[in-house]
């Protein structure tokens, strides 16, 4: 499916005698599923975490390794369809019709090299798979809040995660990338074999191939000092306030961030939460507990908590911290990259999403700065380091629909747009497809911001090189130069 904010005429189709014999012919030359809409296993195979949106494709290759997914993408180049690639479904653009959805949920191979203080992991792994691997020898990978997001679709975005404040964005620490290109080759991708395809994959995610595996760096880290402050908040511009100066007081080795949710009056919800608008603050500390203790105190001066769970914990327990829901649900959400806390701009947001609004959105706030701003060892397309707060916006579409939905959240971004320096590639959860593109957009909505300007350039240089016809689209797609 081509983006209908950038309209292109439709690629030839073979007939259909013609399409379902070379089917057969990919079937009988991979490994793993090959899937037709209306066959059993089709529905499963295609569905993801994400399940507002649902890719409609053509065909479906359920990959087992490298040799599947170069046998999918000559398929598709060979049929002039576009490529899209799923391992969990957390962060889809659009929902894809037509195309060749690669699935790599198979490709679950994980290997530790403690000596090295690596991990080399396949396309489909979750970090649920790799933190006890790391952990049995007393590492950590800058793995983010949900253990369930895939590892390699996370990294290839740029990777902010619970240690990011020390040790920077997972995508500045990727060691070797193994890839299949428009071509079909399965490339190894390193800083000093093939560099530019290398900066390019590190920030520009599914632009330029279908990556099967990645080798990135562990980091001696055991144990936290983290968990949650939980607040009810009849007043959550005052939580947000007193969160923005306090966090101008932390080392970076503190990575936090403060959730603002309504939890519904249901008999399901715990009691301490139902049917209460509530801030979360959530903290990950690497240094020592007592200091942690000494750190946090001024958020707990705030008042009285509905929670409070901070400890000293194994690092394998960190997914606690945020405790994402892993139940599938059809969720939007947005961003922005802020330089700073703006209190009359924040006050504004609290009005469109807060409990009083019609749509009450998840609001995120999470700390930046420290190591996520400054530049890595190996350069890479992860940029807008200046920016020291990500905003966030998440919804489930109520009675007006995604329309509705999509109208208010693009009203809490306005309300920040003179603090804002960009998006994180990251946090986009169902938007920047055509159904999001505006006036002006060219690319599509989906590629605002998500860019420094001479970086988007080079991405579309690197595009022009290595997937002139933009095979790889079904994305939050780069066009090629020109």
């Amino acid at each position: 499916m081509t983006n209908r904010a950038e309209p292109t005429a439709p690629p030839a189709r073979p007939a259909a005698d013609g399409f379902a014999a070379a089917v057969a012919d990919l079937a009988g030359r991979v490994a793993g599923p090959v899937f037709r809409p209306g066959e059993e296993g089709y529905d499963s195979e295609r569905s993801g975490f994400q399940t507002g949106l649902r890719h409609e494709p053509a065909v479906i290759v359920g990959a087992r390794g490298a040799a599947d997914v170069r046998a999918a993408v000559a398929f598709a180049v060979a049929q002039g369809l576009p490529v899209g690639v799923q391992a969990t479904g957390h962060g889809l653009p659009a929902a894809a019709a037509d195309g060749v959805l690669i699935s790599t949920r198979r490709m679950t191979g994980v290997r530790v090299d403690a000596r090295n203080r690596t991990v080399r992991f396949e396309a489909g792994v979750r970090w649920e798979q790799i933190v006890p691997e790391a952990a049995g020898h007393g590492l950590a990978p800058l793995s983010g809040s949900a253990p369930h997001v895939g590892a390699v679709s996370y990294t290839l975005g740029g990777g902010l995660g619970l240690l990011s404040r020390r040790f920077g964005y997972a995508a500045d620490h990727v060691r070797r990338i193994e890839v299949v290109t428009a071509d079909a080759r399965l490339r190894t991708v390193t800083p000093d074999q093939e560099p530019d395809l290398f900066w390019a994959l590190r920030g520009g995610a599914a632009n330029f191939g279908v990556v099967t595996a990645m080798e990135v760096d562990l980091f001696p880290v055991s144990r936290v000092y983290g968990g949650r402050l939980v607040f009810d908040a009849p007043l959550p511009e005052d939580v947000l306030g007193a969160y923005a100066r306090w966090t101008r007081t932390v080392p970076e080795e503190l990575s936090s961030s403060v959730g603002l949710l309504a939890f519904p009056d249901d008999p399901e919800v715990p009691e301490p939460f139902r049917g209460r608008y509530t801030a979360h603050v959530r903290i990950a500390y690497t240094g020592d507990p007592a200091e942690g203790e000494r750190l946090v105190a001024p958020l707990r001066a705030l008042g009285p908590r509905l929670l409070d769970d901070l400890r000293d914990m194994p690092y394998s327990e960190s997914h606690t911290i945020y405790t994402d829901p892993t139940r599938p649900h059809p969720y939007r959400g947005d961003n922005a990259l802020l330089r700073e806390l703006d209190a009359g701009q924040l006050r504004e947001v609290l009005a469109l999403t807060g409990p009083g609004a019609r749509i009450r959105c998840v609001l995120q706030v999470r700390h930046l700065g420290g190591a996520l701003g400054r530049p890595p060892a190996v350069p890479n397309a992860v940029g807008h380091r200046d920016a020291r707060y990500l905003l966030s916006a998440l919804a489930i579409p109520g009675e007006g629909g995604v329309a509705e939905l999509r109208a208010v959240q693009r009203q809490v971004f306005r309300a920040v747009a003179p603090a804002t320096v960009g998006r994180s590639l990251n946090f986009l959860y169902g938007v920047g497809g055509p159904d999001d593109a505006e006036p002006g957009d060219g690319a599509g909505a989906a590629a605002r911001g998500l860019y420094e300007p001479a970086d988007l350039r080079r991405l579309t240089e690197l595009k022009e090189r290595y997937d002139p016809a933009g095979t790889f689209r079904l994305t939050y797609r780069v066009p090629p130069a020109g």
